[in-house]
């Protein structure tokens, strides 16, 4: 197995076990993650998302496969089951994860699914009617950002 296959491997063992840190150290210095929900977060961010969704979630499941990789980049799919926690909805997200990989670390993350789909199944009627929209779209990142945000704030609270 290619180191970097290990790396990618590595990452998403750390991603079923709840480890937010095994999985912020698999990132490098000038990492950059990318979904469709937070879009581009640089790396402090990136960590302190993993470690907000897998401190609020208390049944996710991941189930990784299809993990390839060579010196400069990688891919992986994966599938999330777990409760959102904001309507209590079940959720199974299908996620298609590309790499760009540095000095034996991930640099960029860029993971892709169906922003609609995953709304039908977390907002329920509302997601099912309007979750396509751009506006929906927009108002769930915002409300992501704003999320991610207070988190932050209250790590740092903590902290001081």
């Amino acid at each position: 197995m290619h180191p970097n296959e290990e790396l990618l491997t590595r990452f998403y063992t750390c991603f079923q076990q709840k480890d937010a840190a095994g999985m912020a150290a698999c990132y490098h210095p000038d990492a950059e993650f990318t979904d469709p929900i937070f879009q581009t977060l640089k790396r402090e961010r990136a960590v302190a998302m993993w470690q907000m969704l897998l401190g609020r979630s208390k049944d996710i499941e991941i189930i990784f496969s299809d993990v390839q990789a060579d010196e400069q980049q990688g891919k992986a799919h994966w599938d999330a089951y777990y409760t959102y926690s904001a309507t209590g909805r079940k959720v199974h997200n299908i996620v298609d994860a590309q790499f760009r990989l540095q000095d034996g670390l991930i640099l960029i993350h860029k993971d892709t699914f169906d922003l609609a789909k995953w709304a039908a199944q977390a907002l329920g009627v509302t997601g099912r009617l309007l979750g396509w929209t751009p506006f929906m779209q927009q108002t769930i990142r915002r409300n992501a950002a704003k999320t991610l945000d207070a988190y932050i704030a209250g790590k740092k609270a903590k902290n001081t």
